[in-house]
């Protein structure tokens, strides 16, 4: 398996781990990451990708997202940056690649190694190029609800030789193994059980055939589906990037409350009111939502700034110079997107074929119709 997915994407190292979490621990790890340090990262995503610089007592330090595009900002990391930065850690957000012509230029000016949290984006593009390889370290998920899946899985690639020894040695025990492989550096060599099953490697080289007919599908789904919307007034779908090939983890939308007269909450509840559950995840609900996640930096951890034991380790370590500041309002395109203006909603995933999404239009455009019922 690994060796197929070495091939697919192009790159000299794929490594299986037990979940892309797993992977982004493991990245964070070969790079060196420890005390003392601080890792830019997006404010808007699964949590694992800043937890993994927490792993190594490491600082997150978020900067803010895109407008257009809601993957990290390339202005607003510059700004982020100190002689305390080690990495960056970029998300491909929705199946969208970041803007890695920008940034990373600016982590080669500063000597700093870009991980790429791609677990959204398997199959995306950027110029010609798989997301997942645009930085130094890749990761992907298997997870169940990504393109494709394998119950629980994922791989990290990579071109460096070294890091792919450093990432498969913590996968697997790495303090155990060190010495017998005359492995010198004990730099984070502290390891652990990130195996992939095998199982897990089987299904997942199945699943790796069909990746481009879904990507494909999903493409071809939110083109229709972003026509018919783009005629309601208040919506307006999200952009894709010049020169990507966007994989739509999720198809987001820009909510306009001005035009519309309602707020986005009273909108994406009456058009939930109008559909039905999709087959099989009916505990779900409509899977049509406000926002995303919350902000990471409002996470209790980080408003209280306890992780290891109680002492506040790593946010008071010693070896740590620098200055934290998790307030409210320091990503203010992040906020303004989660708390106003965004909608995320899985519509498009096959199998939804023309005549489902119709009935997602209608459901939009009634409540459009109807709104002044909701003032």
């Amino acid at each position: 398996m690994e060796k197929e997915w070495a091939e697919y994407y192009g790159v000299k190292h794929a490594i299986a781990v037990n979940s892309a979490t797993s992977g982004l621990y493991c990245a964070a790890g070969a790079a060196g990451i420890g005390p003392g340090d601080e890792v830019i990262v997006s404010p808007y995503t699964m949590s694992a990708s800043a937890a993994a610089v927490l792993v190594y007592n490491a600082i997150p330090v978020f900067a803010d997202i895109e407008e257009d595009y809601f993957c990290l900002d390339p202005k607003s990391i510059e700004k982020k940056i100190t002689p305390l930065t080690k990495a960056i850690v970029v998300v491909d957000i929705f199946g969208q690649p970041y803007d890695a012509e920008n940034i990373n230029e600016i982590a080669r000016k500063n000597n700093l190694l870009v991980i790429e949290d791609a677990a959204q984006a398997p199959g995306a593009k950027y110029k010609g190029k798989f997301a997942g390889t645009l930085g130094d370290i890749g990761i992907y998920s298997l997870n169940y609800h990504k393109h494709i899946h394998t119950g629980e899985g994922g791989v990290v690639v990579t071109d460096n030789d070294e890091l792919a020894e450093r990432i498969r040695l913590i996968r697997n025990h790495a303090e155990a193994v060190v010495e017998n492989k005359g492995y010198t550096s004990l730099i984070n060599m502290l390891g652990f059980n990130y195996r992939m099953t095998e199982m897990e490697a089987a299904i997942a080289r199945e699943q790796l055939k069909k990746l481009e007919l879904l990507v494909r599908k999903r493409q071809e789904n939110v083109n229709y589906i972003s026509d018919q919307l783009d005629k309601i007034p208040c919506l307006k779908t999200a952009q894709i990037r010049p020169g990507c090939e966007h994989a739509f983890y999720v198809h987001a939308l820009k909510y306009k409350q001005e035009i519309a007269g309602i707020s986005r909450e009273a909108y994406v509840s009456a058009v939930k009111a109008e559909l039905m559950p999709i087959d099989l995840r009916e505990k779900e609900g409509v899977n049509i939502g406000c926002g995303y996640v919350k902000p990471l930096y409002l996470q209790p951890i980080y408003q209280r700034q306890i992780v290891y034991g109680d002492k506040g380790c790593p946010f008071t370590c010693s070896y740590y110079s620098g200055h934290i500041d998790y307030t409210p309002g320091i990503c203010p395109t992040c906020e303004k997107m989660h708390y106003d203006e965004l909608i995320t909603h899985e519509m498009i995933r096959p199998p939804m074929n023309n005549k489902d999404m119709d009935d997602v239009v209608e459901a939009f455009k009634k409540v459009w119709e109807n709104r002044d019922e909701l003032k």
